[in-house]
């Protein structure tokens, strides 16, 4: 059995193009095309992040505005910044950077957004439309399984999925996505009996656990079709949530690096353009 390859840039790359001539239009019809990012503390992953997303922003012709504000900064404070960049009709999409320090209030700042400037979908607003079937709208990584998917013409309908993970930003609502296209979803977790038994059922396997290769291969049946939604730093490697040797089963599979995580980031874009 030859197996497909689902690799990210033919995916990201597809977007751009689509993005990029969405954002030149607005720009050519006079409207401001900005994402404001908003850093709260040194994190290091979200300046990494930060410094992708101002590249792949500036490369598609959109603006950028950057808040950073120190690790002590208030409640109050981030939540200035946030009403700020709402009201400002120069910014677009609106991204705080998480995880914010943990004597603030994510979830507030989350529901404070403007859910037309709501780039990851944090504001409540925006989840219970994609709760209710009314929006496809998601947060990156959800809507960077289901491009690839798509792109890569995997038919989804009837189809039984297993969603490892259950997290608001992935396993939840990729979910609701799944949904959305008549397939039949099984979300599992870390309290779910007999996880590898419900795993061998999958015709498709979603794996956002965060546990470097969880997923083994006499887990899966032949011929699955395996996303990896996993970034797991080992030993100076990145490792997804599914074994290496699992690609032997599997029909498709998408790699780590170079898969999901490759979409996502444009996905963000995506969000950013939405309404252009």
């Amino acid at each position: 059995m030859e197996t497909l390859l689902m690799s990210g840039k033919p995916v990201a790359d597809a977007a751009r193009e689509r993005i990029a001539a969405k954002i030149a239009a607005a720009k050519t019809n006079g409207k401001q095309v900005t994402l404001a990012i908003v850093t709260v503390g040194d994190d290091p992953a979200s300046h990494v992040y930060k410094s992708r997303l101002i590249k792949m922003t500036e490369s598609l012709g959109a603006g950028v505005r950057t808040v950073e504000l120190p690790a002590t900064a208030s409640q109050e404070e981030v939540e200035a910044v946030i009403k700020e960049l709402n009201a400002d009709e120069k910014v677009t999409g609106i991204l705080p950077m998480m995880p914010l320090p943990k004597h603030l209030n994510s979830d507030a700042v989350g529901a404070l957004l403007a859910p037309a400037k709501d780039v990851d979908c944090l504001n409540p607003f925006n989840a219970g439309e994609l709760y209710l079937g009314r929006s496809r709208w998601a947060p990156c990584t959800p809507r960077a399984c289901m491009a690839t998917l798509a792109h890569y013409g995997i038919e989804l309908k009837g189809k039984h999925v297993v969603v490892l993970g259950r997290s608001n930003v992935v396993g939840k609502p990729v979910a609701l996505l799944l949904l959305q296209e008549h397939a039949t979803v099984t979300i599992c977790h870390s309290r779910t009996q007999d996880l590898p038994g419900i795993l061998r059922q999958a015709d498709i396997i979603v794996a956002a656990v965060g546990i470097p290769s969880f997923v083994k291969q006499d887990m899966v049946k032949e011929g699955v079709v395996i996303v990896d939604v996993g970034i797991n730093a080992v030993d100076g490697k990145l490792l997804g949530d599914v074994d290496a040797a699992v690609a032997e089963k599997a029909s498709a599979f998408t790699p780590v690096p170079g898969g999901i995580g490759v979409v996502s980031n444009m996905m963000v874009m995506d969000m950013l353009s939405r309404d252009l």
